[in-house]
């Protein structure tokens, strides 16, 4: 990097000492940073080489962490962290991880939130202009949001309250024409004439709620985007920048693939192989075909998801043209498709939602009102829970809590691919309850062993093991590690613990557990989520008021951010030796 651009810039200020040519090269150096970065980290690939122009423009003209940027879900957050004082995180490899993928006050004083869940920038500077507002303040606040993001139900609230404010508020629509996947939904057959159009299209949505609005066709041009900027700045009322960007740009495969590339795993630049990675078969792969087979007989089956086919494994359905109309991409609203389910299921449809545990945190209400307390009988397979090494915005360890304390709704937790199987047969078919299936998020486990299609018997357990003194119930994907912990007790103490698979995650079964008093001094629950308010704590409670003991094993409840997983297994005492140890210290 010496003799380069890119070296001369500590903060942003430092743009505003460059010319025209400067800042061009700037931009190249940038996005050539990144490239050789996140090919050797893994990240969002496509967002940020799309932003990098805008990134620069916006810095140029504003004057940051004074005038507050909020980037959208932060998957074009890398050039501005890049252009904040923290490039060498991006250049040099034994800093690589030292900072997040995503926005972080705690990083810096330029990013002003924690943001990893999508829709939500505009509101936030909402509050960041109402504050400026009741402070005397002048400064400008700027929320940028990508065109995918604009199908999120909080987008278009925001939009409602920022066009109503009437005070200084700029919105930066950075629009590559896609979404992670393709977009989906009404308002982007606006968006498509607005770019056709030049932006001068009589019919234009942000018009028609009260902003005012520019249209920068070249998104990606340096010079553009500076001179709409200035226009902008210092507004005295709601601005909506709309900006036409390439997906990807600068790189040719990411410009050509732009779903496979907008989030990759470490790849090789010479050989190109990100998007052609093979990964062994998950639950959600065995679920998806197991899905579209079924729906080829079925009519009545709708596939949905909320902007994420392929990690809900529901790619098979946009490959088959023959379910084209039983395949719904909502974008990303995951309230409006739990909503949309129970619609679905109410005039005896099959509807079944895909979604990822850590989104599924946005439909409390909707899997309430709209699904629960209407008992219609929609299937959701909740993927990607668990305990996991991942970022702070996208654990997946919330949704035992939040599902399975909701009236009538069935949580489900298979323990092998043919248990998980038999839960999505019975799902689909039964129609007395609301049902959400826990796909299991580790290596697929295949016993050989036939399950019976049929749970209709709520809250009755599977003893596997009958034994004594000691109880291990292992609920969904840790049912294997109690397998492993009763036969490491059994080799160490002689002790033959019973073994138990719950499979159901919302109830408890009063009549085995009342059996195990008569011959055991010991419970312990194991669940692949936070305790508290979890499944253990079911169990505790039954216990609460009987002569035996009760463990619980799970995590506690706190954010992690890139823990690793083993760290957090010896974190929450979840490993064999650790539980093993703890059930002798129980059992002196």
């Amino acid at each position: 990097m010496k003799g380069s651009i890119l070296n001369k810039i500590n903060e942003p200020k430092d743009l505003k000492k460059l010319n025209q040519e400067e800042l061009n090269i700037l931009a190249e150096e940038v996005r050539d940073v990144l490239i050789k970065k996140v090919s050797k980290t893994g990240g969002h690939f496509g967002p940020n080489l799309g932003m990098v122009e805008a990134t620069i423009a916006l810095h140029y003209v504003f004057n940051s962490p004074i005038d507050k940027i909020v980037y959208d879900v932060s998957h074009q957050s890398y050039p501005h962290k890049i252009l904040t004082g923290r490039k060498e995180n991006f250049i040099n490899p034994e800093k690589f991880g030292e900072i997040t993928g995503y926005t972080s006050q705690h990083e810096s004083e330029h990013d002003f939130f924690t943001v990893g869940h999508t829709s939500t920038s505009i509101s936030l500077a909402c509050g960041l202009a109402k504050a400026r507002d009741v402070k005397g303040e002048k400064e400008n606040i700027i929320a940028v949001i990508g065109d995918g993001s604009l199908s999120g139900g909080e987008a278009y609230e925001g939009l409602n309250n920022a066009a109503e404010s009437g005070k200084n508020i700029i919105i930066v629509v950075n629009d590559n024409d896609m979404s992670i996947a393709e977009n989906h939904g009404g308002l982007y057959k606006n968006l498509a004439e607005l770019r056709e159009t030049n932006g001068a299209s009589e019919n234009n949505f942000f018009k028609a709620l009260g902003f005012e609005y520019y249209y920068v066709g070249e998104g990606n041009n340096v010079e553009a985007l500076i001179e709409t900027f200035n226009k902008v700045k210092d507004t005295e009322h709601p601005v909506v920048v709309h900006i036409h960007t390439i997906k990807g740009k600068g790189y040719e495969e990411a410009e050509k693939n732009k779903e496979a590339f907008h989030w990759v795993m470490p790849f090789d630049l010479e050989n190109k192989e990100s998007d052609i990675i093979e990964f062994p078969e998950s639950y959600t792969d065995i679920a998806g075909k197991f899905l579209v087979e079924k729906a080829k007989k079925d009519k009545k089956i709708v596939a949905i998801t909320a902007a994420t086919p392929a990690p809900a494994g529901l790619n098979y359905f946009r490959q088959e043209e023959s379910l084209k109309d039983q395949y719904v991409d909502v974008g990303i609203a995951e309230e409006h498709a739990v909503a949309f389910a129970s619609g679905i299921a109410s005039q005896g449809g099959k509807p079944v939602l895909s979604i990822l545990s850590s989104f599924v945190q946005r439909t409390y209400d909707q899997l309430s009102q709209d699904l629960a307390i209407n008992n219609n009988s929609a299937l959701i397979m909740v993927s990607w829970a668990g305990i996991t090494g991942g970022d702070v915005t996208h654990l997946g360890i919330f949704d035992i809590p939040l599902i399975s304390n909701i009236p009538n709704i069935v949580y489900l937790a298979p323990t092998s691919k043919e248990e998980c199987l038999a839960m999505i047969e019975w799902g689909i078919e039964q129609k007395n309850h609301p049902v959400a299936i826990r796909v299991p998020n580790g290596d697929v486990i295949s016993t050989g062993v036939k399950v019976e299609v049929n749970f209709d018997n709520l809250n009755v357990y599977e003893k596997t093991i009958d034994g004594s003194e000691v109880a291990i119930i292992g609920l969904g994907s840790f049912y294997d590690l109690g397998k492993r912990v009763q036969e490491k007790l059994q080799r160490e103490t002689g002790i033959k613990a019973t073994l138990i698979n719950p499979r159901f995650i919302t109830g408890v079964d009063k009549e085995l557990l009342e059996d195990l008093l008569d011959n055991h001094k010991l419970v312990i629950t194991l669940e692949d989520g936070v305790l508290d308010g979890g499944f253990g704590e079911k169990i505790s409670r039954f216990y609460g008021d009987k002569n035996i003991k009760v463990l619980n094993f799970g995590a506690i409840k706190e954010f992690t951010d890139r823990v690793s997983l083993k760290e957090l297994y010896e974190r929450y005492h979840l490993t064999e030796d650790l539980i093993v140890n703890d059930i002798k210290t129980a059992l002196k």
